[in-house]
């Protein structure tokens, strides 16, 4: 039996629609790719690969707040 994870199949659906050239785009695909891409967000944000992604985009904006004082 082969399992796939509903995150790692909403990625490589993403990643397809984004490889579209934009004008062939109607406002439904625009649409359509922004909830993907937030459903792919709510799916990998309470998973350790989210945490460490949240990780790594906090010291990266703690270093350039800093950088700007």
């Amino acid at each position: 039996m082969v399992t796939v994870n509903v995150a790692v199949l909403l990625a490589v659906i993403v990643v397809v629609r984004l490889r579209r050239r934009t004008h062939a785009r109607s406002r439904f695909d625009e649409k359509m790719t922004v909830v993907l891409c937030l459903t792919l967000g709510v799916l990998i944000a309470p998973t350790a690969f989210g945490q460490t992604i949240l990780d790594v985009v906090s010291q990266l904006v703690e270093g350039l707040s800093r950088s700007g004082q």
